[in-house]
């Protein structure tokens, strides 16, 4: 999947981009629209925590970091047990794990609250009433997409393709 963005100047024109994407068989969760807060966006699929904030790159971060941290408090453990203990494969396996679940409950409560660094780019416009319209459609589908809205919305400002999507979209 790629995640393509358009920067449209009104509600009304991202409404009917949002229409004609559904016609061609975009699937409606996955279609974000991003807007400046109290901004009326009626019935158009607003973008989520997941799209707002780093959640998800933090997410993946803690797991890795949790869990190579905790592997090697396992092996620690293993290697110099506390007095009287005879540890295995077991402690390290556990530790493993804990570290995974601690990691990836503390950076998503720091990715929660860091803003995406993907919209970065377009805060200014979002700021000044443009609405962010992120798309994510198969790699096969990219091109046809653009042209779709290149073809009718010349207002529609194409601001590119993110390469690639998150795990968790």
């Amino acid at each position: 999947m790629r995640r393509l963005y358009f920067l449209v100047p009104s509600v009304e024109s991202a409404r009917t981009i949002n229409n004609e994407l559904l016609l061609a068989r975009v699937n409606e969760d996955h279609i974000h629209v991003l807007a400046r807060e109290g901004t009326e966006m009626e019935d158009l699929p607003e973008a989520t925590l997941a799209q707002k904030s780093d959640v998800i790159p933090a997410l993946e971060r803690g797991i890795a970091v949790g869990g190579v941290g905790g592997i090697l408090a396992g092996i620690v453990a293993v290697t110099f047990p506390p007095a009287g203990l005879a540890l295995g494969g077991g402690a390290i396996l556990a530790t493993g794990i804990a570290g995974v679940g601690l990691g990836s409950f503390v950076s998503t409560m720091i990715g929660v609250d860091v803003p995406n660094s993907q919209i970065k780019q377009f805060q200014d416009a979002i700021e000044a009433g443009q609405l962010l319209m992120m798309v994510d459609v198969p790699k096969a589908r990219v091109e046809e997409i653009d042209e779709l809205v290149k073809q009718h919305h010349p207002e529609a400002e194409i601001e590119g393709t993110e390469p690639t999507l998150p795990v968790f979209p």
